[in-house]
C-alpha cells in the first residue's frame, strides 16, 4: 500500500481536545487505540458531521466501514411459519440480531474484520406488536444490554427503524399486525385476494418460481394502501378515522410515540450515533398517474402485476385476470402471459372494518363496481396526482414525507439531544431527491442501486462473465447502463462510474451532505447455489469486489447487507428466500474453542468471500480525502488526501465532484495522525506487513491493532505498506 498526500492552503485555527500526535516527541502508533475503533477514547469525543464528511473530535475525516446488524432482526425468535399470521400479539424479538451471550463472539468477529460501523436494525413491530401504545420493555432493555457493550469493541452504531414492504403481514418486515387491521385489512384474505405476496414471509421464495418477488409487493393492495394512508390519509382517505381520529394521525402519531420510546431506552449510550427514521420508504399510490399500470422503469414487474385498479377489485373480492412478467434479455422482465387471480372471490377487506368490508378506495370513489356491466369502472383516474381536497398536484417529498421528518427528528432528539445524526433516505430506486433544508446533522443515506434494483442480485444471481453480453444481464437491469464493458476490470470500473453517478446527484440535489450507503451485498446462492457444494465463491467474491470498488473509489461510507449467525445454506438469512449473509454459524467454530482477541484467527471460521469483504481503508485522516483504490489479488492500495495547512484559504465551499471536494473551512485540526486500517490475515501477509516513510515522515504498523499510523512531516506526506497479497485467502474460496 502506499499512501500519499498532496497539500493545499486555507485557513484553520487549532481548538477542542488535541490528539498526542501533535507533541513533536510523539511516536507514531504509540497511541493506545486502533484505527478502526470508534470508542469515544479512541475518537475525542462523539462523531459530528461536517459538509460531506464525518469527524471525530480532533477533526479527522472518518471512513466508515461496516455492517447491517442484520438480517435476522426481520423476523421473531419465535416466529412460526405454520401458523402465521395468528398469534401477532405475543411474538418477540428479544435475542435479534443474537442472543447477549452470545455477543461477546460476534462484536469481537465484526472489529477483527474491521467492520465497527454498524447499523442496527429494529422494527416497529418487535418494539410494539402488542397493540397501539404497549411497548416491550423486555426487548428494549435487551437492546440497550446489547448496545452498551459496543464501545469496548470500538463499535460505533446508528440505529435503523427497518420496514420493507410495509410489515410481515403484507410480505416483508417492519410494522405491528395491528396497523393493518386498523385500516380494515383482513389478514387471512390478504394473500388470497392478491393484495399481499406472503410465501415468503412463510419460509418460501427459495425456488425459481418465488426468487425476488418480494419487492414487488410495494405495488400490491396491503402495502400500497398503507404507505398512502401513513404518509398522506388526510389527503386521500379523509373519510377513514380509527376510534374517531383521522387515519394519518393515527399511524403517524403512533410511529412517533414508537420512535421516542426507542429514543429513550438507548440514545445517552454513547455508541449511537444517531436513528434512522425509516428503511425503504414507499409513497404508496401517491403521484401515480395511472391506475392502469406502474412504472416498469422503477416498480418491479415480475410474476403476476396487477395494476391499482386491478388490485382494488381483487381486493373487494372480484377474480380479476392479471399479466405475468418473467426474467427475459436484454430487458430485464417481460410480459409472457395472464391468468386470474383470485378464482374463489376473496375479500382483502374485514366486514368488521372501519370501511365495513368495502374497498377503501371505492368508499373515496376512485372506482366503482358496475353491476350491470359486471365490472370494475375507475371513476377518478387522476386521484392520486393532486390534492383531492384543493385540487393542487401532489409531490410526495415536500407535502408529505419531509414534513413528517421534520416532526420525526423533533421527537428523537427530544430525548437524545441535538448532536445526534438524523439519517433519512430516498425512494429507492429512483434517485429523485429533493432538498432537505434547515436542519444540521442530517445525513443522505442513498441506497446502493444493485441492492434496491433487485434485478441484479436478487433476481438473476448470475456470474459475472467475460462477455460484454453476460455482464448487462448481471447489471443493466438495475442500472440501466448502456456503456458496459465485459470482464472483472469492466465490472469494476462499471459499478464505479454508476455509484460515482448516485452519490454526486446527492451532492448536486442536497449539497455538502454525507452520504452513508446503507445497504449493499451479494447473494451467496447465486448460479444456484452451486458454492455449497463446490466450496468454491469465486463469482461472489469477484462480484463483492467489483461492488466494494466503486464504493471505495466514491470515497462513502457502507453497511454491508448483512451479518446473520443464523444463516446455513439452505435457509438462507430465513425471510423471503434471502441469502446475503457472508457469515454462517454453521460453518464456525464452536464458541468454547474461540478466543476473542483482534489478532485472533479462529474468529475467522465461517466467513465467505473474506478477502473480497475485508479490506484495508483509511479510518482517521488528518486531512480530506481525495483518492483510494484497493488491489484485492495484489495486495497494494493507494490512498491521497490533502492535508490542512495554515495559509491562503481556498474559495471553494461547495462541490458536486467526488474527486475535487471542497478544501476550504475545514474544522480546526488537531491530530497529525492518519490511522489506516489493515486486515490481519494469515493468508495476507504471513511475516507481517512492511512500512517506510518516503518523504521523512514517520510511519509504522501496530501488528496487534492491525492498522498502519502515519504522521505527516511537512506539506507532503508519503508512507508505504506492502504485502505479498491483499486477501485473506485465493479468490473465492470460502474459509
Amino acid at each position: 500500500m502506499s499512501v500519499s498526500s498532496t497539500s493545499d492552503s486555507f485557513v484553520f485555527v487549532h481548538a477542542g481536545p488535541s490528539h498526542p500526535s501533535t507533541d513533536q516527541k510523539y511516536s507514531p502508533g504509540s497511541a493506545s487505540t486502533y484505527a478502526h475503533d470508534w470508542s469515544r477514547a479512541a475518537t475525542g469525543g462523539p462523531l459530528r458531521t461536517h459538509g460531506r464528511h464525518f469527524l471525530d473530535a480532533y477533526g479527522r475525516v472518518c471512513g466508515l466501514r461496516g455492517v447491517n446488524l442484520g438480517g435476522s432482526c426481520k423476523t421473531p425468535t419465535n416466529d412460526d411459519n405454520a401458523t402465521f399470521p395468528d398469534g401477532h400479539e405475543s411474538v418477540t424479538f428479544v435475542g435479534r440480531p443474537f442472543p447477549l451471550e452470545d455477543a461477546p463472539e460476534h462484536l469481537a468477529r465484526l472489529r477483527r474484520w474491521g467492520m465497527t460501523f454498524v447499523r442496527f436494525l429494529v422494527t416497529w413491530e418487535a418494539i410494539e406488536h402488542a397493540g397501539p401504545g404497549i411497548y416491550d420493555r423486555e426487548y428494549l432493555a435487551y437492546i440497550r444490554a446489547l448496545i452498551a457493550l459496543f464501545p469496548e469493541y470500538g463499535i460505533a452504531c446508528f440505529v435503523s427503524i427497518h420496514q420493507d414492504v410495509w410489515s410481515r403481514y403484507s410480505g416483508g418486515s417492519g410494522a405491528p399486525a395491528w396497523t393493518l387491521e386498523a385500516v380494515g385489512f383482513d389478514l387471512h384474505g390478504l394473500e388470497e385476494s392478491g393484495a399481499a405476496w406472503l410465501l415468503g414471509v412463510k419460509g418460501g421464495g427459495h425456488v425459481e418460481a418465488e426468487r425476488g418477488l418480494w419487492p414487488c409487493g410495494y405495488q400490491k393492495l396491503a402495502a400500497a394502501t398503507m404507505a398512502t394512508c401513513f404518509w398522506a390519509g388526510d389527503a386521500f382517505a379523509p373519510k377513514l378515522l380509527v376510534d374517531g381520529v383521522p387515519v394519518q394521525h393515527f399511524l403517524q402519531n403512533a410511529y412517533l410515540d414508537m420512535s421516542a420510546e426507542l429514543a429513550k431506552a438507548v440514545s445517552d449510550l454513547p455508541a449511537v450515533l444517531g436513528f434512522e427514521m425509516m428503511n425503504e420508504p414507499h409513497r404508496g399510490y401517491i403521484e401515480l398517474e395511472s391506475l392502469h399500470k406502474f412504472d416498469y422503469n422503477t416498480d418491479l414487474h415480475l410474476s403476476y402485476i396487477p395494476s391499482a385498479f386491478q388490485s382494488f377489485q381483487l381486493g373487494a373480492g372480484h377474480p380479476t385476470t392479471v399479466s405475468r412478467w418473467t426474467r427475459s434479455f436484454p430487458m430485464p422482465t417481460s410480459k409472457n402471459g395472464e391468468g386470474v387471480l383470485n378464482p374463489e372471490g376473496r375479500k382483502a377487506w374485514r366486514d368488521d372494518g372501519p370501511t365495513n368490508g368495502e374497498c377503501l378506495w371505492a368508499v373515496h370513489g376512485v372506482w366503482g363496481w358496475d353491476e350491470k356491466k359486471n365490472a370494475g369502472v375507475v371513476l377518478r383516474e387522476d386521484y392520486f396526482t393532486q390534492n383531492p381536497l384543493t385540487g393542487q398536484k401532489v409531490d410526495w417529498y415536500s407535502d408529505f414525507y419531509y414534513p413528517f421528518v421534520h416532526k420525526w427528528m423533533q421527537r428523537v432528539r427530544g430525548p437524545s439531544a441535538a448532536e445526534k445524526i438524523a439519517f433519512v433516505e430516498a425512494i429507492p430506486n429512483e434517485n429523485s431527491f429533493a432538498p432537505l433544508p434547515g436542519h444540521q446533522n442530517v445525513v443522505l443515506r442513498i441506497w446502493f442501486m444493485l441492492h434496491i434494483g433487485t434485478i441484479s442480485t436478487r433476481c438473476f444471481k448470475r456470474r459475472l462473465g467475460t462477455s460484454q453480453s453476460t455482464y448487462k444481464v448481471s447489471l443493466e437491469a438495475c442500472f440501466r447502463s448502456r456503456h458496459s464493458t465485459g470482464g472483472q476490470h469492466g465490472a469494476r470500473d462499471n459499478f464505479s462510474l454508476q455509484l460515482r453517478n448516485v452519490v454526486e446527484g446527492g451532492y448536486k440535489a442536497l449539497g455538502e451532505t454525507p452520504v452513508i450507503i446503507g445497504e449493499c451485498g451479494i447473494p451467496m446462492d447465486m448460479n444456484k447455489g452451486e458454492a455449497f457444494s463446490s466450496d468454491n465463491f469465486g463469482w461472489q467474491a469477484r462480484m463483492m469486489d467489483a461492488m466494494l470498488t466503486g464504493l471505495e473509489r466514491s470515497l462513502v461510507g457502507y453497511t454491508l447487507w448483512n451479518y446473520n449467525p443464523f444463516n446455513d445454506d439452505r435457509n438462507g438469512d430465513f425471510w423471503n428466500g434471502e441469502n446475503f449473509s457472508w457469515f454462517s454459524k454453521r460453518r464456525a467454530l464452536p464458541a468454547s474453542l474461540l478466543y476473542f482477541d483482534q489478532d485472533a484467527p479462529t474468529l475467522d471460521q465461517g466467513g465467505r468471500i473474506l478477502d473480497a469483504v475485508v479490506r484495508p481503508y483509511p479510518a482517521k485522516t488528518a486531512g480530506i480525502p481525495l483518492r483510494f483504490e484497493y488491489e484485492m489479488t495484489e495486495g497494494w492500495c493507494e490512498f491521497e488526501w490533502v492535508v490542512p495547512t495554515e495559509g491562503k484559504a481556498s474559495t471553494a465551499t461547495t462541490s458536486t465532484s467526488v474527486a475535487t471536494p471542497p478544501t476550504s473551512s475545514h474544522p480546526p485540526l488537531t491530530a497529525f495522525e492518519t490511522e489506516i486500517y489493515i486486515p490481519r490475515a494469515p493468508n495476507a501477509w504471513p511475516h507481517g506487513p512492511c512500512a517506510r516513510a518516503l518523504d521523512g515522515g514517520q510511519v509504522s504498523v501496530r501488528g496487534s491493532a492491525a492498522d498502519a499510523v502515519h504522521r505527516a512531516q511537512g506539506q507532503l506526506a508519503r508512507a508505504e505498506v506492502q504485502g505479498s497479497r491483499g486477501g485473506y485467502a485465493a479468490p473465492g474460496r470460502d474459509v
